[in-house]
């Protein structure tokens, strides 16, 4: 990981630093925020080495919290334990990912199902305001992965189920494993627009199965993308 180290960026200056902090709990929160950034951003790369004294010096904290936010990522699965190497961010296999991507879609259905028959007017209003800001970005693909994150996150709230948020948020987490989001790729991010476009039409009626039917298909999409991405040669 040393020689990637230059690579992460420095948390930005609006969020808490570490010599902020004022106990072990945040500073070990705070390390496990930026590793998680640097997963999902692709910094750091399935198959690469997670050293903690590497760790602790690009954050400026001490070991201590880099252990317990490395402990955090490896029971989560996101790191592992290799012999004769140590931690090393987890690789997925074609056949993993898409056992995962069968998750995600029975779940990002339900909660599309459940969000067309449980939204209040209020998380209607505000998914009409995030798909009207959507079709208006363009070309920041950074951003639009942000903002994809928006979009269903607030879909997953308002199916007002917290076990279902649950079990979306850990299916989210095994997804950093497949590489930066698909919404930095041009093609996927426009395509990502009409179908979100769809599936809070079919919310906003509130016809459950169509809202089913298309964030089921929103899921096959994306995951026939990535196929092509990760796995060229099938």
């Amino acid at each position: 990981m040393k020689s990637n180290t230059l690579l992460f960026r420095k948390p930005a200056s609006r969020a808490l630093s570490a010599a902020a902090l004022s106990d072990s709990t945040s500073r070990s929160e705070f390390v496990y925020q930026q590793l998680r950034s640097a997963l999902s951003c692709g910094a750091l790369k399935p198959g690469e080495r997670v050293m903690e004294v590497d760790v602790a010096e690009w954050l400026a904290v001490s070991r201590t919290p880099v252990r317990e936010a490395l402990r955090r990522l490896e029971n989560e699965g996101l790191l592992r334990l290799e012999p004769r190497v140590g931690l090393v961010v987890a690789s997925i296999s074609r056949q993993a990912m898409l056992e995962l991507y069968v998750m995600r879609e029975l779940l990002e259905g339900t909660a599309a199902r459940l969000c067309a028959g449980q939204a209040t007017d209020v998380e209607i209003m505000e998914l009409d305001e995030l798909v009207k800001r959507e079709q208006k970005m363009q070309e920041d693909f950074a951003a639009l992965a942000r903002h994809n994150r928006l979009f269903h996150e607030s879909i997953h709230r308002g199916a007002h189920n917290r076990y279902l948020e649950k079990s979306l948020a850990a299916v989210n987490d095994t997804m950093y494993l497949l590489g930066p989001s698909q919404m930095l790729l041009p093609e996927r991010a426009k395509v990502a627009r009409s179908e979100h476009l769809q599936i809070f039409g079919c919310i906003q009626k509130h016809d459950a199965d169509g809202a089913e039917a298309a964030a089921r298909q929103h899921v096959r999409s994306a995951q026939q993308q990535r196929l092509k991405q990760l796995f060229p040669e099938a």
